[in-house]
């Protein structure tokens, strides 16, 4: 069977509403600035359970219902509906729930997962958000597996959210009765602002986009944060402990090599001329507030470090951006979140930015890490899912990066124009790294 060939079939699609009413006083969420900016899409992730014979379908079935609907009662402006992107009307009217037939093996989809494939296991396209905060597909195949897909609109909440209710939604399933509370104030911390002017939409491609799944194995990952140490430093090595100061993390290691790469696979220097290259990271920033806040604080705390690499930044093979990418993520402190909760100088940088991009003035290259995330945490009664996924976004020039089920590898989703992918991808010094098998199969069985 090829993946063309995987035939998704919905059978029912309804609504799962909060088992207990939302109290009067709560029904008004004012959405922060920083939910305000956020691109309207939905983040997508598909879990995988292979079959358990301890537990029928209609139990897991019902289970995951009853628990999606205690969930939403304590995660109350998920079960709402987003209204003019200033507030969510916390009406009760619950979550999409759409349940459906897969023709195919479990396995079929873990030998190779496809990325563009993995769309159809999601009850919407990613940039149908409408007025929805939550949607779940559960998607059931005949060897008695399932993949359970959660969408959660990116105007309410961001990936630290995201897992905040997802495992909150299992452990209910699971009976665990020691289930966080979640602070819904990020309003207070960033008052929302008038954003007439500015489309929060820039960036969304709705066609070819083309997205690939690679995978690096630790052993590789731990080569490039070596190879990116800088130890012409002599103080930094002059003792262990600075050393490990002066390595770079996972992330800044492979997404400075994955940056170099496609700049000199898809950029040639002819082309160049007078563009403005820059890198964004996705950065949380509860823990960098004054004093530090806990990740039960629900809604879009986090922002964007960005780098400007320097010209010669390419030329030795990312030794240079990695440092650059430090510098940018350390100057997210304090005194840079005073400045989003201002709100106005922000929005107009992001203003003019916007125009250029759209004029291809700047050419902007993202990174969002699920690194260290409990991505693998969500039991709902059977077992940890077996494979997480992704899914193809609507960005291009954006990488997703995500934790192998081992722990220390990282899965690199990246999402190129069609033209540049099909260079990107035969990258000699790209494909040197990434692991030959795409396969998550032997981790599941």
């Amino acid at each position: 069977m090829t993946m063309a060939d995987v035939e998704v079939e919905v059978v029912s699609s309804d609504t799962v509403k909060p088992s207990s009413p939302t109290p009067d006083h709560l029904r008004h969420y004012k959405l922060s600035f920083l939910d305000q900016i956020q691109v309207p899409v939905f983040m997508p992730l598909v879990l995988f359970f292979p079959r358990d014979d301890d537990v029928s379908l209609d139990e897991k079935r019902g289970r995951i219902r009853q628990a999606l609907a205690k969930a939403l009662t304590q995660f109350y402006p998920l079960a709402g509906r987003v209204r003019d992107n200033l507030y969510v009307d916390c009406n009760d009217e619950g979550a999409l729930y759409v349940e459906a037939r897969v023709r195919c093996e479990l396995s079929d989809i873990l030998e190779n997962p496809v990325p563009r494939v993995l769309n159809r296991f999601l009850p919407r396209q990613i940039d149908d958000v409408q007025d929805l905060a939550v949607a779940v597909q559960v998607n059931f195949f005949e060897c008695g597996g399932l993949a359970l897909s959660l969408l959660i609109s990116h105007k309410v909440a961001d990936a630290l959210s995201y897992f905040t209710f997802l495992n909150s939604w299992a452990a209910t399933a699971r009976g665990d009765t020691d289930i966080i509370d979640p602070c819904f104030s990020s309003s207070e911390l960033f008052p929302p602002i008038n954003l007439s002017g500015f489309q929060t939409s820039t960036g969304i491609v709705k066609d070819n986009i083309s997205t690939r799944r690679f995978v690096f194995d630790a052993a590789t990952i731990a080569s490039l944060r070596e190879q990116f140490t800088d130890l012409n430093d002599a103080a930094a090595a002059a003792t262990t402990v600075d050393h490990q100061r002066s390595r770079p993390t996972r992330v800044e290691a492979l997404s400075s090599f994955l940056w170099s790469r496609y700049m000199a696979s898809t950029q040639p220097i002819d082309t160049r001329g007078d563009k403005l290259y820059t890198v964004l990271h996705a950065v949380n920033l509860r823990t960098r507030m004054e004093p530090p806040m806990s990740g039960h604080h629900f809604g879009n705390i986090s922002r964007l470090a960005i780098t400007v690499p320097t010209k010669d930044a390419v030329v030795d093979g990312g030794h240079k951006i990695v440092h650059q990418v430090r510098e940018a993520i350390k100057q997210v402190d304090g005194e840079h979140i005073k400045k989003l909760q201002d709100g106005k100088g922000y929005l107009n940088w992001l203003k003019e930015r916007s125009a250029r991009i759209s004029q291809g003035e700047v050419v902007s290259f993202s990174f969002t890490s699920l690194c260290r995330f409990p991505i693998y945490e969500a039991d709902f009664g059977w077992g940890k899912p077996t494979w997480v996924g992704s899914a193809s976004l609507t960005f291009k020039n954006l990488v997703v990066f995500m934790d192998t089920k081992s722990g220390d590898g990282i899965e690199a989703w990246v999402h190129l124009k069609e033209d540049d992918m099909a260079k990107f991808e035969q990258d000699k010094e790209l494909l040197a790294l990434v692991s030959p098998s795409v396969s998550v199969k032997s981790c599941a069985f």
